[in-house]
């Protein structure tokens, strides 16, 4: 038995199975028919009802959404062996979203978003080893073992985090796309700034509050709602008066995109990256996705949807079964061979899960380190703060 709200969301969100093959130019590739993907407000176009691909890219999105799922497995396994602590959300059956996002930006377009960010920590840059290393506690980990789940960063690839506060990501994505459009070139197309955020933060005032100040600036911001259908574990219907999240932003336009279609949503965001980038201002953008794990580990998932609309779920929409079915058919790949690649990813991600946990435990030393630095000079710097305040005062430290 589907909820209300899901049902209603399968129903107006464009199926992910099957994309029907449109025509083909090679044997390496091929346009897809991409048809009902898209739902639009306050726009006069809308992006592309086709998309060409070749076997590359779609063996490539094949197997970096996989690497996703395995991944995000091992973690679920690893946190009930308690080899992960505290919090630990997962982001499996949502991977479609973040490869077809990245598949449609560039590496200097600006990308911060929630806690739930293993797997957009792994595409803009990261490595399973560094991600799950970083789960561990690790000093080798992404964050030197002192963020844990909700705390990645990569200056190098411009991705600004994972958030640990709902929401509060979509501050710092409009300031994010307030620097790139302070810095862009005059007469050139700006880079953007995407914020993800999900269903459950998108009435957030702090949302509201930065959609007015992107829309005052016209700055080149994508408030990207993923839409997963329970926020932290209730449903749209019983959260949200406004469940159409892609009109939220009143005059701001927006388009729904089927976020179980990675070619959809390469599509959708190259149009909205398009849009953006022009000087046209922001945009709001929802993702129809949805996760399989509960809202956290903490969460089991079933005492507010049940395990047959999870099922459901799999055996139809399913994010990677999409792919696989559209390079079997397109003649891309046979079931073989992404068997054969599966089996490959399993090995390199168990291996690399091995790996992480030889990393070392951060010294304690590293407890005060890139706390404070001397000056904005010497950013690579850091010195152990003259003061310290603990909670009990009297024990606070100064040097």
């Amino acid at each position: 038995m589907l909820s209300s709200s899901l049902a209603r969301s399968i129903s107006k969100a464009p199926r992910a199975l099957p994309t029907s093959l449109h025509r083909f130019f090679s044997a390496d590739t091929a346009t897809f028919d991409l048809t009902g993907s898209f739902e639009t407000y306050q726009l006069d176009t809308q992006p592309n009802n086709e998309i060409t691909t070749s076997k590359d890219e779609l063996m490539n999105m094949f197997e970096t959404m996989y690497t996703m799922r395995r991944m995000e497995i091992t973690c679920d396994n690893e946190y009930k062996a308690r080899n992960i602590r505290g919090f630990c959300h997962l982001y499996d059956g949502q991977e479609a979203v973040a490869t077809g996002i990245d598949a449609a930006l560039t590496k200097e377009d600006s990308w911060i978003t929630s806690y739930r960010c293993h797997c957009v920590a792994l595409i803009r840059g990261g490595t399973v080893e560094k991600v799950v290393g970083e789960l561990f506690g690790g000093l080798e980990g992404y964050s030197r073992g002192k963020g844990g789940s909700m705390h990645f960063y990569n200056k190098d690839w411009n991705f600004y985090g994972g958030q640990g506060i709902v929401g509060a990501q979509v501050p710092v994505g409009t300031g994010l796309a307030f620097a790139n459009k302070y810095n862009a070139k005059p007469g050139e197309p700006m880079n953007v700034a995407v914020a993800c955020y999900g269903d459950g933060a998108a009435n957030q005032g702090q949302v509201w509050e930065a959609a007015n100040m992107a829309s005052l600036w016209k700055l080149p911001m994508i408030f990207c709602i993923e839409n997963n259908h329970y926020g932290m574990g209730t449903s749209i219907d019983r959260h949200s008066s406004h469940s159409d999240y892609y009109k939220m932003g009143n005059h701001i336009p927006g388009i729904r995109i089927d976020g179980m279609n990675v070619l959809a949503v390469k599509e959708g965001m190259r149009f909205v990256k398009e849009y953006c980038s022009s000087g046209n201002g922001p945009m709001y953008v929802e993702m129809m996705t949805y996760r399989y794990h509960g809202h956290s580990m903490s969460d089991p998932g079933t005492t507010y949807r049940n395990r047959e609309e999870i099922a459901f779920t799999r055996s139809t929409r399913d994010p990677l079964e999409f792919v696989k079915k559209t390079m079997i058919e397109a003649g891309f790949a046979d079931p073989e061979e992404l068997k054969e690649t599966e089996k490959r990813i399993r090995k390199s991600v168990q291996k690399a899960v091995l790996k992480a946990k030889e990393f070392h435990r951060p010294p304690l030393e590293e407890l005060t380190k890139h706390i404070f630095i001397p000056s904005l000079d010497k950013r690579g710097e850091s010195e152990y703060p003259k003061h310290i305040r603990m909670p009990d005062y009297a024990k606070s430290f100064w040097a």
